[in-house]
């Protein structure tokens, strides 16, 4: 399944003037996008977005509904969460996850 190109719109949206300092790169069937070379959110190839998020408030996330742990290889990974498509239909909700992800991003060093 390739990655949905509305969901990838959206999220260019929602990141506004975050977007010249962003590199948008294909990855895992999708389409991520980077911040100091480290992923930030994705438009996921499996559907809906893929938030990358501080390991230790993934926990509360999960707990959010509609979200779940990204799983590759067969192994959990944490700080990664998948947001179902329905869950971010509302674009003042795509804006916060797109904001939880470029903000972790941020926090870490430059690839």
């Amino acid at each position: 399944m390739a990655y949905d190109e509305k969901l990838a719109d959206r999220i260019r949206d929602a990141l506004g003037p975050e977007l010249p300092h962003m590199i948008e790169k294909k990855m895992f069937g999708g389409l991520a996008f980077l911040v100091g070379g480290n992923m930030a959110v994705a438009a996921s190839g499996k559907g809906g977005l893929m938030v990358r998020t501080d390991p230790e408030t993934s926990g509360a996330l999960l707990r959010a509904g509609s979200v779940e742990p990204m799983v590759m290889g067969g192994r959990q990974m944490n700080g990664w969460l998948r947001v179902a498509t329905e869950a971010v239909a509302d674009d003042d909700v795509l804006d916060e996850w797109v904001r939880r992800g470029v903000d972790y991003a941020r926090s870490l060093p430059p690839k």
